[in-house]
């Protein structure tokens, strides 16, 4: 696994600035990984709610297993613990843990304690390299993202995307979104993301009036209560600061009966020489791509995060590496 990167020169097109980046030599995927908890899955449980959360699972989909509804139980073994904290310790300090972060109301403090915005150059940077540095991911993610929204109701008015970035997910749902007359919300922390984000929803047939771009965070949303019909949220849980917040926060923005969107790359299975190297580099990882983390168990973490009924399944893509678990589905307020 650790053969598969190298350590390349970039430079930035606005400043020209030299940076050093870990990238994938198979897919020229830029690493971004973190440190998390051990956990396991029981899915014994099937939740009663009457709530209806789409199935995935069509017949022409790019998996066809059925999906669960999954409840969760923690391993109490240290043995992977003891493993990560010596990583992290050899690497990098240890982030608190998030048990021990508290957040003010006010969304804009909110987003100065949990991402400070960084200098225009950095983030210029970033989004530049997100925007090239990540088309052999969306290519092969490409089916699933097209099976999931094709779950969006057609009858949304108001949907907040988490996390839009450069706006990869615009050309799957902003056709049917323009066509209903959606607004659609943009939520980034990242304010040089704005440009492609509009690019893209404008590339992707969105009218100008029916996006708006937000600088905001996954814990403290700049939106009203219960006054979105959907949020979308592809690769976001892996980086926010603390996922318990940020599920609440959606919650909350959701209408009752309102759907929750969701792709994450998740921790590799237990005992598995990937959970082993995820584990190793996590810290690098969330140095490298702006605090995300490699081995958060997100499926358990959205399964009791408060959902009346919450739909997932895994898959494994080929060309990711060190994230190419992946859960994808859909929860329900």
């Amino acid at each position: 696994m650790l053969f598969l990167y190298k350590i390349d020169v970039i430079i930035c097109k606005r400043t020209h600035a030299k940076f050093l980046l870990l990238i994938n030599e198979r897919s020229r995927y830029t690493a971004l990984l973190v440190l998390g908890r051990t956990m396991a899955h029981s899915s014994s449980l099937t939740l009663a709610s009457p709530c209806q959360v789409p199935s995935l699972q069509s017949g022409s989909g790019p998996d066809p297993r059925p999906l669960r509804v999954v409840p969760t139980r923690y391993c109490s073994c240290g043995r992977r613990h003891l493993i990560g904290a010596i990583s992290s310790a050899a690497l990098l300090p240890i982030l608190p843990a998030m048990a021990d972060i508290s957040f003010p109301s006010d969304p804009s403090v909110v987003m100065e304690k949990v991402h400070p915005q960084r200098p225009d150059w950095y983030e210029e940077f970033f989004a530049e390299a997100m925007q090239q540095g990540m088309r052999s991911y969306e290519t092969e993610i490409g089916s699933y993202k097209k099976e999931l929204f094709n779950r969006l109701p057609v009858k949304a008015r108001r949907v907040v995307e988490l996390g839009v970035g450069t706006g990869p997910n615009f050309k799957y749902y902003a056709g049917a979104a323009a066509a209903a007359g959606m607004g659609v919300i943009g939520v980034d922390p990242n304010k040089q993301m704005e440009k492609y984000a509009r690019a893209a929803a404008a590339d992707a047939g969105l009218p100008p009036m029916n996006f708006t771009f937000t600088r905001g965070v996954g814990e403290a949303l700049p939106i009203e209560d219960n006054s979105v019909d959907a949020v979308i949220g592809t690769l976001v849980l892996c980086s926010v600061k603390d996922v318990g917040v940020a599920l609440r926060e959606v919650r909350r923005v959701l209408k009752p009966g309102g759907l929750y969107l969701f792709i994450e790359h998740v921790a590799a299975r237990e005992g598995s020489l990937l959970r082993l190297m995820q584990s190793i580099l996590d810290p690098l990882q969330q140095l490298l791509s702006d605090g995300c983390h490699l081995t958060r168990e997100t499926g358990s973490l959205i399964s009791e995060g408060g959902f009346s009924r919450v739909n997932f399944d895994m898959t494994i893509l080929s060309n990711a590496s060190l994230i190419s678990p992946h859960i994808y589905g859909i929860a329900c307020k």
